[in-house]
């Protein structure tokens, strides 16, 4: 089988989803923006073909560099894996008449006013919301739903541009950051209160075959706003737990309404006093390293799994649900340079035995804001079989561990 990957290098972890493609048997066509022997030495030689251009993004670009792979023979599947290339690929896949995820479906998972309409339509319960091309539909929005809101770009990932709104004054303020960053396009939604986690899987010809469910501790919002917060993102092996079905089946209502086939999905949810609640999906792997997370947790390889399922139909193994794995952001005390760090000893003569992988820059190195993310600067990855086992040492590395800056 002939797959056409885009970005083969970058971000990082994208390799590894190309030595699976390799792996497994398949011939692997990369198309990125870098010249080819700019490539890490371990891609070029996973890649059969490569092809360069501009932007993966620009899709008359993407679709021509396709076209050029097929006047040199069968193209199987287009696959790509970061949010930003997701409407590009579908473009090129449908001009290219390349089996897969359509521009529709794409656009479904992408556009979040879209997405929570069509849901809504399909019975699929999720927060009141609007997309917005002025302030004034904004304002609109607000007179009829009330405080609070969230507004956020229609199309994008993570928490970047997301802002929680209280009342006039930080409606005021939310709409003038947002016009500085120069969108034009929000959604508007009414704020849903509770605990909020994602729920993952690989699907094979529409049936789930693997699935995750994980947890925000706290809130992505809150995460994302405050640095005294040490945040953590866990996964949990008690997937057949009381509570979880409810998650699992709502998981299983939105990949059936949007027809996905094989794929990656990744669907944030919350729960509250209103009921457990859609937030939106990608049909696309996690950000933030969670892949790593989710093999330590069941002693496999999941992006060779995934090469399977796209290139050959099937898994070759199960999960084993042995351990819950997490990842810990460890945030500057300011914003600078890494001076030193306190508690590092302590912790890893406490902890060795679960830590899968520390990211720890040298002192000197510059910060980057709290709002970049949960590997923008120092982390953790830890993983133990007993979930609340778990969150104590989380909890314990974030009294100890501390990232001062100067």
């Amino acid at each position: 089988m002939h797959i056409v990957f885009v970005a083969p290098h970058f971000p990082s972890y994208q390799r590894q989803f190309v030595r699976g493609l390799k792996e497994v048997g398949a011939r692997v066509t990369g198309v990125g923006e870098a010249d080819f022997y700019e490539l890490p030495e371990d891609v070029r030689g996973w890649l059969d073909w490569y092809e360069r251009v501009g932007s993966v993004t620009d899709e008359g670009a993407l679709t021509e560099a396709v076209r050029r792979v097929q006047a040199r023979g069968w193209v199987d599947r287009l696959e790509a894996t970061v949010e930003a290339h997701m409407l590009s690929a579908a473009r090129a896949r449908e001009a290219c008449t390349i089996p897969g995820l359509s521009y529709e479906q794409t656009l479904l998972c992408r556009d979040k006013p879209l997405m929570k309409d069509f849901m809504r339509r399909h019975g699929v319960p999720t927060a009141a919301s609007s997309a917005a091309h002025s302030a004034e539909e904004v304002r609109a929005f607000v007179r009829e739903h009330g405080y609070p809101v969230v507004l956020k770009p229609t199309a994008g990932a993570g928490a970047a541009g997301t802002y929680r709104v209280d009342d006039a004054a930080g409606l005021a303020r939310a709409l003038s950051d947002i016009g500085s960053s120069g969108a034009s396009d929000i959604a508007v939604e009414e704020f849903i209160e509770g605990h909020e986690g994602f729920y993952d899987t690989l699907t094979v010809a529409g049936e789930v075959v693997y699935d995750f469910v994980s947890h925000y501790y706290p809130n992505v919002l809150e995460a994302m706003r405050t640095r005294w917060v040490s945040p953590v993102i866990i996964t949990t092996n008690r997937t057949e737990a009381p509570g979880y079905d409810e998650v699992r089946a709502l998981g299983g209502r939105v990949i059936g309404a949007l027809g996905l086939e094989t794929s990656a999905t990744h669907m944030e949810w919350f729960f509250g006093p209103k009921g457990l609640k859609f937030s939106e999906i990608g049909a696309r792997p996690p950000g933030v390293g969670q892949w790593d997370l989710y093999c330590a947790a069941n002693d496999l390889d999941l992006y060779r799994q995934w090469a399977h399922a796209v290139v050959h139909g099937r898994v070759e193994q199960p999960l084993s649900r042995r351990y819950c794995a997490a990842i810990i952001a460890l945030r500057p005390t300011q914003d600078g340079v890494i001076a030193h760090y306190e508690g590092a000893e302590a912790v890893a003569e406490r902890y060795d035995p679960y830590i899968i992988k520390a990211h720890l820059p040298n002192p000197g190195t510059p910060t980057q804001p709290v709002a970049a993310g949960y590997m923008a600067n120092a982390w953790l990855q830890l993983r133990h079989p007993d979930y609340d086992a778990l969150r104590g040492i989380l909890e314990d590395i974030g009294r100890t561990l501390k990232v001062i800056a100067r």
